[in-house]
């Protein structure tokens, strides 16, 4: 490696060299990785914006007909990705977005642990180890200022809470799910947690949704009048739509006969305006419906399933209005246009049923205080528009997730405000760190760090059409791996391996794994080599 001096060394400036390029290269040798080239002056602010369990096509954007014009904005100003992926379920996917890294690398391939179990360090450990770090850690060392709120879900114990992982402060869920309508601070119930004194929520009218928009308000609000010389990186990780189906009844009443015609009308209407937005094409064909999906015009109550969309809808509408809040807060303030405001969802729509837990009062009518319902496949389907299966699962219904960047300061305009480049949720760390100008490091607090898997979107923010990746996929025993063109799935019900072309059969139609032998063989030795080096249970 040469280094060129413009100036004569016997003089100051000539010192003045020297010194710089000591510094530089002590810098390259320093044993961190700098993957950042942006100077302190002047630095974005970062958002980043976390649904729960909110399927592809359940933003006006991406085809729905909720309404989520604060969001479409945020997309028709920015950048929209067709391509993008989560890490099948909320606590891996939350796990890969904070670290960069696979979720077991970072002890989270499964669920939390419990709070009173030992868990055995490794994997599957259930809270984010000290071998992984942080974005809050990473962007604190690097002067900003960082907040969270709304949903943890990466470590139970106190030790393992957001203000113990580099957050500054923080008022949130620590656990999976709650009703929205309850404030209940008990730590030991896993619900509520307010670690911050800068605000406190209200009692009454209390509506979590709500709660924590208004607490990302008043944090924007006070680094505004105390630390606006510092950039602000704030993690908002909302809980909507994930069930309980709960929402406030003026937004119910907006949906109120909008899904009368079912879940076979409203799936095809989506499939239709998807195509017309240009978020789907020819290419996608509109999967069938599961069996087990019955048609509307059989169900004996299809007033009561058309009342749980309305309500699933009002709670996406919700979260959009208290994001069109911020973006309005943060245009007060004279900082939209260098905030970067990322928005993506932890998985795929939830096909789960909770009627097992027996939480609901059968009195109460769905989306009110008391109710305790999820929407099930028949509508999750719908939410998953054209794809099949869902969360948890590793086909493109579970893992595909929208995926929206705004920022005005560093994305370069182009005719069209969609791409195609492929992205992954542990690739918002090594973005993050990008654009930021940050350090991600070889060592944190005394633990060796393991590499970033990430990688950063900034060339695609710049006009790039991004890379071929080869990604991977494990939860629970079912597993997939992208490699450029072809997919692989495996660990289904009968441990059926499927094999797809994404380029030609995008919604994983057409099973070729017969015809491609030698593809599938190669694939499934990559994915057993990723899955030792990352400790996937046999």
């Amino acid at each position: 490696m040469r280094f060129y001096f413009s100036y004569p060394i016997f003089t100051l400036r000539g010192y003045i060299a020297i010194l710089f390029w000591m510094l530089i290269i002590g810098r390259m040798f320093s044993g961190n990785v700098v993957v950042g080239q942006t100077s302190s002056a002047g630095r974005p602010n970062i958002i980043v914006i976390l649904a729960d369990d909110m399927g592809y096509a359940d933003l006006g954007c991406y085809g729905s007909e909720i309404n989520t014009p604060n969001l479409d904005q945020l997309a028709s100003d920015g950048l929209q990705f067709r391509s993008f992926y989560n890490a099948t379920r909320c606590c891996p996917s939350r796990a890969a977005l904070l670290t960069g890294l696979y979720p077991h690398e970072a002890g989270m391939g499964k669920m939390v642990s419990n709070r009173g179990s030992k868990p055995k360090p490794g994997p599957y450990q259930g809270f984010l180890n000290n071998e992984s770090v942080t974005l809050a850690e990473v962007l604190r060392e690097a002067g900003y200022k960082t907040y969270m709120t709304g949903k943890w879900h990466v470590g139970e114990r106190p030790e393992h809470w957001p203000r113990q992982r580099g957050f500054d402060h923080y008022f949130g869920l620590i656990s999976g799910a709650s009703s929205y309508f309850e404030l209940v601070e008990e730590p030991h119930k896993r619900q509520m947690v307010h670690e911050d004194e800068l605000w406190s929520p209200p009692i009454e009218d209390f509506y979590m949704t709500d709660a924590f928009t208004d607490t990302a308000l008043s944090f924007l609000d006070r680094h505004n009048r105390n630390d606006e010389e510092k950039p602000f990186f704030l993690y908002l990780a909302y809980t909507a739509p994930h069930w309980p189906l709960h929402a406030p009844q003026e937004d119910i009443e907006r949906y109120d006969g909008v899904y009368d015609k079912g879940w076979g009308y409203i799936r095809k209407q989506r499939y239709e305006r998807m195509k017309q937005l240009g978020i789907i094409d020819g290419r996608h064909q509109l999967s069938a419906s599961p069996e087990g999906i019955p048609s509307w015009e059989s169900l004996d109550n299809p007033s009561e399933w058309a009342d749980r969309m309305e309500v699933y809808a009002a709670m996406v509408d919700r979260m959009d209005k208290g994001i069109g809040r911020i973006v309005a807060e943060l245009k007060k303030q004279g900082k939209l246009d260098n905030t970067m405001i990322v928005f993506l969802s932890d998985n795929g729509a939830s096909a789960e049923n909770v009627d097992g837990r027996k939480l609901h009062d059968p009195r109460v009518r769905v989306g009110q205080r008391g109710s305790y319902l999820a929407y099930d496949e028949p509508w999750a389907n719908v939410s998953n528009t054209p794809y099949t299966m869902y969360k948890s699962w590793t086909e493109e219904g579970g893992i595909i997730t929208p995926f929206i960047v705004h920022w005005p300061g560093g994305i370069r305009k182009r005719k069209d405000n969609q791409t195609d480049a492929v992205g992954h949720i542990m690739d918002v760390m090594a973005t993050c760190v990008d654009i930021a100008g940050a350090t991600y490091p070889k060592k944190f607090k005394g633990y060796e760090i393991k590499d970033i898997r990430g990688i950063s979107l900034l060339p695609v923010f710049k006009g790039g059409t991004g890379q071929d990746r080869t990604l991977y996929w494990e939860h629970f025993g079912k597993w997939a791996m992208r490699d450029g063109t072809w997919k692989i799935v495996g660990g289904g019900v009968n441990e059926k391996v499927k094999l797809f072309n994404m380029i030609d059969d995008p919604v994983e139609l057409h099973d070729v794994s017969l015809n491609q032998p030698a593809i599938v063989d190669k694939m499934k030795k990559s994915y057993q080599k990723w899955a030792i080096e990352v400790g996937v249970e046999k």
